[in-house]
């Protein structure tokens, strides 16, 4: 089953260009915008299954240099 995601991040100060043109290489990636206040970034995400969605945060989003946190929100209903 799909698992699409909100993902907002707070991104140290300098890196928020960096950190968005990392994410839009994700093809997970939907939709990344960069705003004022916190968070830095709200993220779209669509993964194939609730594994495929941790892999990407954990592995691949945590692993950008700049990003120091993450709040996740999974969507329940379209």
């Amino acid at each position: 089953m799909a698992a699409k995601a909100y993902i907002l991040m707070k991104v140290k100060a300098g890196k928020t260009q960096d950190v968005l043109a990392t994410l839009k290489a994700f093809p997970e990636v939907e939709q990344a915008h960069a705003c004022f206040g916190q968070p830095d970034i709200f993220g779209l995400v669509n993964a194939s299954d609730d594994r495929a969605l941790s892999n990407l945060i954990m592995t691949k989003i945590h692993t950008i240099p700049g990003v120091e946190e993450t709040d996740t929100h999974i969507v329940v209903q379209e």
